[in-house]
């Protein structure tokens, strides 16, 4: 299950650094990086509905 395990974080992870990227591209804020960071795929599922 170890390889599971390794999609889970590179998808995390992917979705974190995706969402810090959109965030600051739009808003040039490091604090709206970090909560877009913490909420990851939610943010970038609410970005790709809203554009």
């Amino acid at each position: 299950m170890e390889s599971g395990k390794s999609v889970v974080k590179t998808g995390v992870g992917f979705g974190t650094v995706l969402a810090i990227t959109i965030s600051w591209s739009l808003h040039q804020s490091i604090l709206w990086a970090i909560i877009h960071g913490i909420f990851s795929w939610l943010y970038v599922i609410y970005y790709i509905l809203t554009r």
